[in-house]
């Protein structure tokens, strides 16, 4: 970790949105440093299963365009070769009533919708960026520290101390935020994923409206995440064998290929979720403060556009 030296900006926070929001605040010209509890390795962000779909998520205009230019952010970073970001093919099944593209059809730009044998009513194709958390999360920060910012290992008691570095705070801080911006919007919502080899997938399949639970098969180079759960409020990441047994179960049945997929091991994360959706704004009582947290498991799809937004925030106080 760096040594602390003065910044025109302080990130606190060291997960993807902090990280994202750092780089973007670097490449306009300022002088960053990221002030972070964990090891931006050691972060929730590195459980995600990382794939970009605007996951519990409400229709909101400034979500949607902060997934679109995360979309097409993401997709030119996997066509330069940015370490762990791949272009997938997704297909969603649906199992209510079709009536129409989703809010955020036009964030991906590609969607196409075509009926489907029961259970399922259709079946949703597009083009979704999916990104592998652990190089992805190197590779911003070489960048970052290559660009002369610094990460600074420390946790904060209070989001004043952060003034120590710079005159400009971006509170980063996800579930923390409940305590350090006093916000009782902010809770957990438990994630558990199985990591099972890959036995030869390349398409990201998910059926959302499993009555059993939400269903999710995503590839990467070496494993498939299989998922998953979405458990608002539970704040323990305790493992639950049966849990994992009931995951793989869906997860073979969306896709068959995995049944004799051997686990390689589980993540359990705390998402950090907020009642209202996230809070990006200049806090109102201290305008050198700029909120960046509540993502929820959208991190990764609304993470450049938000930092865009972020970066426009703080440099204009």
């Amino acid at each position: 970790m760096g040594v602390m030296t003065k910044a025109d900006v302080v990130v606190v926070g060291g997960g993807v949105i902090g990280m994202t929001t750092a780089l973007t605040l670097q490449r306009r010209g300022a002088h960053v440093t990221v002030l972070t509890a964990h090891d931006p390795a050691d972060t929730v962000s590195t459980v995600a299963a990382a794939v970009w779909y605007p996951s519990h998520t409400e229709e909101d205009p400034r979500v949607l365009r902060w997934a679109r230019d995360t979309h097409a952010e993401l997709r030119r970073q996997a066509a330069d070769g940015v370490p762990g970001v791949v272009d997938r093919p997704t297909r969603m099944w649906l199992r209510h009533r079709y009536a129409g593209p989703p809010w955020w059809a036009d964030a991906c730009g590609d969607l196409t919708a075509e009926p489907a044998e029961p259970p399922y009513t259709a079946l949703l194709r597009f083009t979704a960026p999916s990104v592998e958390m652990t190089p992805y999360l190197a590779w911003l920060r070489q960048r970052l520290e290559a660009g002369g910012g610094r990460i600074v290992g420390r946790a904060l008691g209070t989001l004043a101390e952060a003034y120590e570095v710079a005159p400009v705070v971006v509170n980063a801080t996800g579930l923390a935020a409940g305590r350090l911006a006093a916000d009782p919007a902010v809770y957990p919502a438990r994630g558990h994923v199985l990591l099972v080899a890959n036995p030869g997938l390349t398409v990201s399949v998910r059926d959302e409206d499993d009555p059993a639970g939400v269903t999710y098969v995503h590839p990467r180079r070496h494993d498939v995440v299989l998922g998953g759960t979405y458990e608002a409020g539970v704040g323990h990441t305790r493992p639950d064998p049966e849990e994992a047994a009931a995951i793989r179960r869906r997860c073979v049945a969306l896709v068959p290929q995995l049944a004799d997929a051997p686990v390689l091991g589980e993540r359990i994360g705390l998402r950090p979720a907020r009642h209202g959706g996230p809070r990006v704004e200049v806090d109102p009582a201290d305008g050198r403060l700029v909120h960046a947290y509540g993502h929820g498991g959208a991190g990764v799809t609304l993470s450049w556009g938000c930092a865009a937004e972020v970066a426009d925030l703080a440099l204009g106080v």
